[in-house]
């Protein structure tokens, strides 16, 4: 399997690219800004390297050669996205996983869902949900992550899922729990994640926000 990792200098980029070498055997495309100054690779016949922003349509057709999937780190840039859109249509490249916020579909209960939308901002909530639905089509077999607030700790890999229409759980989440998911998402043969939208939070932490505020 070949994957493709859009936005891979980012802090979830770098653990999934890492994490894809060590516990699989694909072969991984990493592109974003600048990539070939930003990213180290330690593994040259299984990694390539492709420069590029996602509204570079020649750039990211380059990069969707051969790919089998894509791992979508950020969704903040709607032209961005849409471009993405459109050279996976024309690369008849379906199985794509990105990276979203919590709250999209006002999911979040209680103390930790106000505090969620004071801090985030319920316009920057309603552009994620917009954001989100150039993905959520017939066409593509998506896998939608609304993630809750990031930390760091490499040795906690523990994340909780919730569906699309269940409440939200979880008030934090490791990087490196998202990575791990991102890594068995792929690794699943059942076709138990696709077209699904996931909400990834840690167990054990419905507090009324997260433990590092």
């Amino acid at each position: 399997m070949k994957v493709l990792i859009l936005g891979a200098a980012g802090q979830i980029g770098k653990l999934v690219t890492n994490d894809l070498l060590e516990q699989t055997d694909y072969n991984l495309v990493l592109y974003g800004r600048n990539v070939t100054s930003r990213l180290t690779v330690t593994d040259s016949a299984r990694v390539r390297l492709v420069n590029g922003d996602f509204k570079n349509r020649e750039a990211l057709t380059a990069a969707m050669q051969d790919v089998n999937a894509i791992y979508l780190n950020d969704m903040n840039d709607a032209e961005g996205v849409a471009t993405i859109v459109a050279v996976m249509k024309e690369k008849k490249v379906k199985r794509i996983i990105v990276a979203s916020i919590l709250g999209i579909y006002n999911e979040v209960p209680g103390e930790f869902g106000k505090w969620n939308e004071k801090m985030v901002g319920a316009g920057h909530i309603k552009e994620a949900a917009e954001h989100v639905k150039l993905v959520e089509i017939p066409d593509f077999d998506y896998t939608i992550l609304r993630l809750t607030w990031l930390y760091n700790k490499s040795a906690n890999r523990k994340y909780e899922l919730t569906q699309k229409g269940e409440p939200f759980k979880g008030a934090q989440v490791t990087r490196e729990a998202v990575s791990q998911l991102i890594v068995d998402i792929l690794e699943d043969a059942s076709g138990k994640y696709v077209k699904k939208s996931l909400g990834v939070g840690e167990p054990n932490t419905n507090f009324d926000k997260p433990s590092f505020y």
